[in-house]
């Protein structure tokens, strides 16, 4: 069995369409009145001179070269690139794309899964779901985020193009498929589990792999798929080399193997915690070592509700292709290979979600389905249902909205979940400091040290700070000790020298240099 055509069912698709982009509209449009912050954001376009210079030749070439991020996406430095041609330095534009982005991947969620799948109804609803859920505001509300847009709608159209190859299949057909996957590993490597994915669709709803009597044989499922194979594999090479000339890759000294798979497990459960309880979300989430019987509690549950899917996979084949595209697609992102300090993120679940989605979409289906003579009104009571999801988690996101009206609102949230969060507090304490609270910034640079005492960043940071309020022997003490930390600091290094000579001259040998605010050396979230 191939795809339907869902026009074909006298499907309302077009006012459906509308009504999508509407929600997402409705929802995200506080978006468009929020700043940058100082997490990325400095990095992605506010400080950086080649996306600021705008879509130039020198540009283009810079793009293609660049693994400074500990990324390489040329196609995300064209994109605020273009946004800085448009826009200039008004943060309103660049919120703009990226509703129009997310807006974007609602409506081809919808298509492509209809496409796929000849329910354009459950379609809609997935798409809905998806549309408002508050853990995609993260991806919408950070501009630095544009990637995880980006690369979704490029992944999103390869998979509208899979439901156009699978109907007649050809090497004309399968060309946009692989096109649209190459521009989206360009954009973000997060698509590298395409081909997997498309190996799901050929399970369920392509129907073209069976457990007996393959209508295709799994050699030919498999071949087809090898181009996309290779751009994946070539995307992994880029990836894992710029995130070590970035040094944003993580050794085993630094991560034990044992410790990533722990962290990976127990993530994947705390995921669907926040899909079903979305609250207490934070920009950050600081790596803890979960406790051994946390960790195998995760192990248990994750393996019976894998053997559960694959039990049910007969009379229910979208619980394990639902499953197995939670479990697959968070896979370059759940920690294996360990890339920045955070253990899990709000944006890693954008594209994950949809397989979660897409198990509640058509369990209420087959709920009613199995409702009998009541039928009727159990349809009213699960439209209702969805209403309400709909309403609750849009009024949700729009309460998460405001955490990313200023960086001090950002980073007091994320402490607010989690007091023991180093990079918050550093972070917190720059926007302190740009708000004219010195004082304020110092207290979090030093609880940021207490936490982590091997935080290079934060020592040179606090130095900074006091060397403006004109303690440049206490800042002296705190350069040092970034350098003993990290004896390659650039920062440290330039801030130390400028405060000896500031001492130097304060000894009757002429006025002190023209000094600047903190270095902010401010961590990223490297993905």
């Amino acid at each position: 069995m191939t795809p339907h055509d869902p026009t074909s069912r006298r499907f309302p698709m077009v006012p459906v369409g509308l009504a999508l982009v509407l929600i997402v509209v409705a929802c995200y449009w506080p978006a468009v009145r929020l700043g940058f912050v100082n997490f990325d954001d400095p990095l992605y376009v506010t400080e950086n001179r080649h996306v600021q210079a705008g879509l130039t030749w020198e540009g283009l070439l810079w793009a293609f070269q660049d693994v400074g991020s500990s990324n390489w996406h040329p196609l995300t430095w064209l994109s605020h690139m273009l946004d800085w041609t448009l826009f200039g330095a008004e943060a309103w534009g660049h919120h703009l794309t990226n509703l129009i982005l997310h807006g974007l991947n609602t409506l081809l969620l919808f298509t492509a899964l209809s496409a796929l799948t000849g329910a354009p109804g459950r379609s809609a609803c997935v798409a809905a779901l998806f549309a408002v859920h508050p853990m995609n505001v993260e991806s919408v509300a950070w501009v630095a985020e544009r990637k995880n847009l980006l690369s979704t709608a490029l992944g999103l159209l390869a998979l509208q193009g899979w439901a156009f190859y699978v109907r007649r299949p050809g090497w004309k057909r399968l060309l946009p498929v692989a096109t649209c996957h190459g521009l989206g590993l360009m954009v973000k490597p997060m698509l590298v589990t395409m081909p997997f994915l498309l190996l799901l669709m050929d399970y369920w709803p392509c129907r073209r792999m069976a457990f007996k009597g393959s209508p295709v044989p799994f050699s030919r499922l498999v071949l087809e798929k090898v181009p996309l194979m290779a751009l994946s594999a070539a995307s992994v090479v880029m990836t894992l080399l710029a995130a070590a000339e970035g040094g944003a890759l993580k050794t085993l000294d630094h991560f034990p193997l044992g410790l990533r798979v722990a962290n990976a497990l127990n993530a994947y459960l705390l995921y669907i915690g926040k899909l079903l309880w979305p609250f207490d979300l934070a920009v950050f989430y600081p790596y803890a070592a979960p406790k051994p019987l946390q960790t195998v509690l995760a192990a248990v549950l994750i393996g019976a509700m894998t053997l559960l899917a694959l039990w049910k996979a007969r009379q229910a084949p979208w619980l394990p292709v639902g499953w197995l595209w939670y479990l697959g697609t968070l896979v370059p992102v759940i920690g294996l290979v360990q890339v920045g300090r955070q253990s899990m993120a709000d944006r890693y679940v954008y594209v994950p979600f949809i397989g979660l989605f897409i198990i509640l979409v058509w369990l209420a289906a087959w709920g009613i389905g199995e409702a009998g003579r009541r039928r009727a009104a159990t349809r009213g009571l699960a439209i209702a249902a969805l209403c309400v999801t709909v309403v609750f988690w849009g009024v949700l996101s729009q309460r998460q909205l405001e955490h990313w009206r200023s960086s001090r609102a950002l980073f007091e949230q994320a402490l607010a979940v989690n007091p023991v969060n180093d990079i918050a507090h550093n972070n917190l304490a720059h926007a302190l400091f740009v708000e004219g609270d010195w004082e304020g910034a110092v207290v979090q640079y030093r609880e940021a040290i207490r936490i982590n005492p091997r935080y290079a960043n934060a020592y040179d940071n606090l130095g900074a700070v006091l060397a403006r309020q004109g303690k440049t022997r206490e800042a002296v003490e705190q350069y040092r000790q970034a350098l003993a930390l990290d004896r390659n600091h650039a920062g440290a290094k330039t801030h130390l020298a400028q405060a000896l000579e500031t001492l130097r001259r304060e000894q009757g040998q002429g006025p002190p240099p023209a000094g600047g605010g903190p270095q902010k050396r401010l961590d990223r979230k490297n993905r």
